[in-house]
């Protein structure tokens, strides 16, 4: 069993990358509008939903305006999956009896176990992440700003900024590279400050992994051709995936809108600041009404589904461990 573990360590990490380089090129700019729509504050609305948001971003950043951020997902999505996967696997095996079997609590445990393993990687990727995507909502706003006063003044509450969004290119404004902003959170914070929203970041993915795995395991063994024949078939892994990953991303949605506030350092002009979960829970409900946690939730969906959905295909199949040449259901059956 030592042995097994061993040689399939390569094969997962193999299997995350692909996954999550696959997964993100695809998603990518359906992230950064969720990003976008979950920071903009009520009555200083730039964007009305996530199409409006991508359209308005490609007229005034450019195409690749949309991947803003991708750069960082791309070089940590490879360990993040990987550690996910691998630990899910690991405390699974941990877990289950001599026969194999797992009961629900203990499959929500491993879940849990995972989710708290994966922060280590999750947490600086996407406190980087945000950063570089919510940019170009910040220099959208600062030149909008006039109008939202304007606006507030003659009693809106709830505006959004179409008229007063200017699409023209943006103006040239010196934008800092992830590198960059490391040095910078290093330098004045030290390493806690890329792990800042640490615990909303575990109050989001431990939930989310208690969620997913267990649901994804229930799936999956509805796609067994027999009990003689426990393969599935890849398409049948693609869709629990697929359903596993937006149940649970709606499901823990609240707690990303919580994230993502706390882990944004830029605010625009009348954005409040938050000193922790708990007052930017407060802040939100008191000055947005509790439908401000749902912001961003179908994006949130669109983005999770296809990304676990390609995740299962490639670690189920064992992509990894055909690259190697290890048989991967040597490894899966035990």
């Amino acid at each position: 069993m030592a042995q097994q573990q061993q040689i399939s360590l390569p094969a997962k990490l193999i299997n995350g990358g692909i996954a999550g380089i696959v997964g993100v090129t695809c998603v990518f700019p359906i992230d950064l509008a969720k990003t976008r729509l979950q920071n903009q504050r009520s009555g200083q609305q730039l964007y009305k939903n996530m199409m409006d948001c991508l359209v308005k971003t490609v007229k005034s950043e450019g195409y690749f305006g949309m991947y803003r951020g991708a750069a960082v997902n791309l070089t940590l999505v490879t360990p993040e999956k990987a550690i996910k996967l691998a630990a899910n696997d690991f405390f699974r095996h941990q877990l289950s009896s001599d026969v194999g079997k797992l009961t629900v609590f203990k499959e929500m445990l491993a879940g849990c176990c995972a989710g708290m393993c994966q922060v280590i990687i999750t947490t600086p990727m996407e406190m980087l992440k945000i950063q570089l995507q919510d940019a170009g909502r910040i220099v959208a706003q600062q030149r909008v700003m006039p109008g939202v006063v304007t606006s507030l003044k003659m009693g809106g509450t709830n505006t959004v900024l179409s008229r007063s969004y200017n699409t023209a290119p943006t103006p040239q404004v010196r934008r800092m590279s992830a590198i960059e902003i490391t040095r910078e959170l290093l330098r004045t914070k030290g390493v806690a400050g890329l792990y800042r929203g640490l615990g909303a970041t575990l109050m989001r993915d431990i939930p989310f992994s208690v969620v997913y795995f267990p649901l994804f395991a229930h799936l999956q063994q509805l796609g067994k051709h027999s009990s003689e024949d426990p393969s599935v078939p890849f398409y049948w892994s693609f869709m629990s995936g697929c359903l596993a990953g937006s149940i649970a991303a709606v499901a823990v949605s609240p707690c990303d809108v919580v994230k993502t506030r706390l882990q944004s350092l830029k605010k625009g002009p009348n954005e409040e600041t938050y000193s922790g979960v708990v007052d930017c829970i407060r802040k939100i409900l008191r000055k947005e009404g509790p439908g401000a946690f749902l912001k961003g939730a179908s994006c949130r969906a669109l983005v999770i589904a296809p990304l676990f959905g390609i995740a299962q295909v490639v670690y189920c199949v064992g992509v990894g461990e055909f690259l190697l040449g290890y048989n991967p259901y040597n490894i899966y059956s035990t």
